[in-house]
């Protein structure tokens, strides 16, 4: 299978702390990849030094074949993005937003077909700032994908949603899969990544625990469900008991 995002040996630091250390990532086409881990772990980090919006201090990174930071003009209309902070002018309708985010790309897809993909099409005259948070998520990942990527990176995608509408976007995801989509998400929710990733990686203190698929997270701990052995990885449940203790 095709290779589309590579990360060899990859470090950032910030001052005195490594935020991720000689870490190792490979994802091909059309696959889902969750890069998982407590809150700090360097989820964040890594993503925006594969994209190249912040500089590794050493190893190498690649998209579609391409370097982040040289080749940034051309990645950018391959590549899309949605942030779980993302900030938008609130009094902008969405219908305008969705139609300035188009006209930044050579070729776009139809948003408003995105919208009623997405059960937004009723908010075309809405303002940002009356959408749910709910809404404003779904939207967010509707922007992601206006300019038809070959890649999208997806921070906490349905953080906010109700069941319905989260099984929705799974849904719509798992189409986008089928199509050649390649997904690089984060999440706290373990149904959600069991329902959408192909492999995972988890971080702990910006190092990477484990790397594989689900079953064998499972098969590599003691444990039976991958709840439980993402907890092991990552020394949450341990952190938790002593939480517990201590109140």
């Amino acid at each position: 299978m095709e290779t589309v995002i590579t990360a060899e040996k990859l470090c950032k630091s910030y001052a005195h702390i490594k935020a991720v250390k000689n870490v190792n990532i490979s994802i091909c086409r059309g696959e889902v990849f969750g890069l998982l881990g407590a809150n700090g772990a360097g989820k964040s980090t890594m993503i925006e030094c594969i994209l190249g919006t912040k500089k590794q201090d050493s190893g190498t990174v690649s998209i579609l074949g391409m370097n982040p930071e040289k080749d940034r003009k051309k990645l950018f209309e391959s590549v899309g993005v949605q942030f779980q902070e993302a900030n938008y002018q609130d009094k902008m309708r969405v219908s305008e937003l969705c139609e300035v985010t188009a006209s930044f790309y050579k070729t776009s897809l139809d948003y408003g077909a995105l919208l009623n993909q997405f059960r937004l099409s009723d908010k075309l005259k809405s303002q940002v700032n009356e959408l749910s948070g709910g809404q404003k998520q779904r939207l967010f990942i509707v922007l992601a994908l206006i300019p038809n990527p070959e890649v999208v990176f997806l921070d906490e995608l349905t953080t906010g949603l109700d069941a319905r509408a989260r099984r929705d976007v799974w849904k719509s995801l798992s189409a986008l899969k089928e199509n050649g989509l390649t997904i690089l998400l984060t999440s706290h929710f373990i149904d959600e990544v069991e329902a959408l990733c192909d492999k995972i990686m988890i971080l702990k203190t910006g190092e990477s625990v484990f790397y594989g698929t689900i079953q064998e997270a499972v098969a590599a701990s003691p444990y039976e469900k991958f709840e439980d052995a993402y907890l092991w990885y990552t020394d949450e449940e341990e952190e938790n008991a002593s939480i517990y203790n201590v109140i």
